[in-house]
């Protein structure tokens, strides 16, 4: 019986290199996506900009924005050939390490009321609904509101 090697999920700063994998990315994953120069952007302004990687292969990647105490998780998206194998859940989890180590209290995020695989993933790791922005999202028939979600970082400690 041979073994089976499964690819190891590898977590990564994104290069400018990664740019064209990751807006390829996004373009088949959204019908609005983020342009190029979004990506580019982001690296300029420093944010926490992360791949994620089987073997050599981008099947992710997630920005956030950092300051204040606080992070904001602006994208993350698994490739739609890699979706359905815990990879979402493994990148959340690195950019909710990322962000706690940068001395992040709080994480907000946004979702779409459409995208209920999303907002299910979030709540599974603590995070809870706190607001909507209404037509925040471009949509098909107009605007879409957003979910306004927050993860608290930081327990609170009662002292008795």
């Amino acid at each position: 019986m041979a073994a089976v090697v499964r690819p190891v999920a590898q977590v990564r700063a994104m290069r400018l290199d990664d740019l064209d994998a990751v807006s390829e990315m996004e373009a088949a994953s959204y019908e609005f996506p983020w342009s190029h120069g979004i990506f580019n952007d982001c690296l300029k302004a420093g944010h926490p900009c992360w791949v994620l990687s089987l073997d050599s292969t981008i099947a992710g990647y997630g920005i956030l924005s950092m300051g204040a105490g606080e992070a904001h998780v602006l994208n993350i998206c698994i490739a739609p050939g890699y979706r359905g194998r815990g990879l979402g859940r493994h990148l959340l989890g690195r950019l909710l390490d990322i962000a706690r180590w940068n001395g992040a209290e709080r994480v907000f995020l946004e979702v779409r009321p459409s995208n209920p695989l999303a907002k299910t993933l979030y709540e599974s790791v603590g995070f809870n609904e706190i607001g909507r922005r209404p037509r925040y999202y471009p949509a098909r028939n107009g605007r879409e509101d957003a979910i306004v979600m927050a993860l608290n970082m930081v327990e609170d400690h009662i002292e008795q």
